[in-house]
């Protein structure tokens, strides 16, 4: 192989790992945005299923919050189905600092039966 046939190959290659880098789930993961203070935060109403069946665990919820810090719309991410509901309805009363924009803020809400 000559050496213009190596020093081809080897551009190809990390012309193909960078464009790959760009667009994996890792690369974009690792690029967060400024997330906005929450200012009142409830605690979840543990449900009675959930209770009887002492679960526990984390429900991952993204809340679309107005410029004011109002939360206008929350969209269940991951968790448990049986506290998902109860996670979305607390997330619907917490309140974020205001901005100039709207955003999303991605929060965590745990549930334990103590």
């Amino acid at each position: 192989m000559t050496v213009r046939a190596r020093l081809f190959l080897t551009f190809l290659f990390l012309a193909a790992l960078c464009g790959w880098s760009l667009f994996s789930p890792y690369s974009q993961a690792q690029q967060t945005l400024p997330t906005r203070k929450l200012v009142l935060r409830t605690a979840p109403e543990y449900p009675p299923l959930a209770r009887s069946m002492a679960l526990q665990g984390v429900v991952k919820v993204d809340a679309l919050v107005a410029p004011d810090g109002s939360v206008k719309t929350v969209d269940i991410k991951g968790g448990h189905p049986v506290p998902a509901q109860a996670a979305a309805n607390t997330v619907r009363h917490w309140k974020w600092e205001a901005a100039a924009r709207e955003s999303h803020e991605v929060v965590e809400v745990k549930f334990s039966p103590e």
